[in-house]
């Protein structure tokens, strides 16, 4: 990496091809600031200060560079894209590889840990959320309660400075609109489908998510998928339809619901890309979850009366409990599932800072393995040989999906 420019607390270096870095130098920490959608994860350079004057001061310093890779924010800049990333500085030592160790260890243990906590919110909340909509069959009331904890825990991490409060343009608000729309109908959408029938049947329906990426990737996008692409996608249909044929709590409804919370999310993601909804300065990944789940709040609660009328009125509840109803177990398992609801999306989102997008979705397929397998088991659900192979087979085709989307990234790389 040649040496591009340097002044008192600013150094400008560029590679031969094509990636170049802004650094400013505050004190013991490195701002940098690349312009190429990869990067090295780790890596160790060597500076050369030189004053104003252009006079080499021979201060040579070693600086590690420890990526926390946040969701890469593609600003332009001439042909190029802005990525921001930090690197800390530190003095030449002897015990310096040592250091260097101990992070590549730290890393992959902490991504481990926040793998093993999306899994386990996301069991928790199937489960509870499961039992609360079998004794109060009212999802759009739950889906709005839910999206009502989220609200009151973004508020509170705002509230407490956990996290810097983001600055929403007109702008930015209409661009984030339509996704928390088709965010809020997609989990509506689930929710009803989890309500008709099986936990692991509506996650086993939720795997033909690909398919409907590649349909209307072709139909909004323009994008053609490549031979493989399309290969992944025959195990996939062919599983949830033989899962579908041979599931013991079939219902059209639940079927047909969970088949468009697949469209509606699939849909979020291709306008995501059609109207380039991209993490301007000050709204990354947490801001912008945060954000939808807000509006999704807002726009559900009337939904939810709407369609429900109001059933979480203490009068209605007091009416409950006279037909045997729990009340007190209801709201606390409610409360339970809201908060894993919000919680799992977020530690979702904070995943998908610290990897690939192809990562993040082998990481969700195997999720939703986990969240089917304990759901038959906590629940007990009867499953058939033939039902259990077409749920293998569709999760098999998804796995297949996101390496042929791997090897299609990696053909454009080259």
């Amino acid at each position: 990496m040649p040496l591009f420019g340097m002044y008192p607390q600013t150094l400008c270096l560029t590679s031969r091809v094509t990636d170049i870095f802004h650094v400013g130098c505050s004190r013991d920490q490195w701002r940098i600031q690349k312009y190429s959608y990869n990067i090295v994860r780790s890596s160790s350079i060597y500076l050369t200060s030189i004053n104003s004057n252009g006079v080499d001061l021979c201060n040579r310093i070693s600086c590690s560079l420890s990526f926390h890779l946040p969701r890469f924010n593609p600003m332009k800049q001439g042909t190029r894209n802005l990525l921001v990333v930090q690197a800390v500085s530190t003095p030449e030592r002897a015990d310096e590889g040592d250091e260097t160790n101990s992070s590549i260890v730290a890393v992959p243990l902490q991504l481990g840990g926040m793998f093993c906590l999306w899994y386990l919110l996301n069991i928790y909340f199937n489960i509870y959320n499961k039992q609360v909509l079998r004794v109060y069959p009212f999802p759009s009331t739950i889906t709005a309660f839910q999206f009502g904890c989220g609200s009151l825990l973004v508020l509170l991490m705002w509230g407490f400075n956990l996290h810097p409060k983001p600055k929403i343009t007109p702008s930015q608000f209409a661009a984030i609109l339509p996704l928390a729309i088709a965010h809020a109908m997609g989990n509506l959408l689930t929710n009803v489908s989890l309500g008709k029938v099986a936990v692991s049947f509506t996650h086993t329906i939720k795997a033909m998510e690909p398919f409907f990426t590649v349909l209307l990737s072709v139909l909004f996008l323009g994008e053609r998928p490549n031979l493989w692409v399309v290969l992944s996608l025959l195990p996939i249909v062919g599983g949830v339809a033989l899962a579908s044929f041979t599931e013991t709590s079939f219902n059209w409804l639940g079927f047909g619901s969970a088949m468009a919370s697949n469209v509606t999310n699939q849909s979020r993601n291709v306008l995501s890309k059609k109207l380039m909804i991209n993490e301007e300065e000050g709204l990354d990944n947490i801001n912008l979850f945060s954000i939808i789940t807000l509006i999704c709040f807002v726009l559900l609660l009337p939904t939810a009366i709407l369609i429900d009328g109001v059933k979480f009125s203490p009068a209605y509840f007091q009416l409950a409990a006279s037909q045997g109803l729990n009340v007190r177990e209801l709201c606390v398992r409610a409360l339970v599932a809201g908060l894993c609801f919000h919680t799992y999306q977020q530690v979702s989102y904070m995943i998908l800072g610290m990897v690939s997008a192809v990562t993040h979705s082998v990481g969700n397929c195997l999720k939703r393995v986990v969240v089917i397998v304990s759901s038959v088991i906590f629940f007990q659900t009867p499953i058939s040989p033939l039902n259990s192979f077409g749920t293998a087979l569709a999760l098999a085709g998804v796995f297949l999906y996101t390496r042929a989307k791997r090897l299609k990234s990696k053909l454009k790389v080259e």
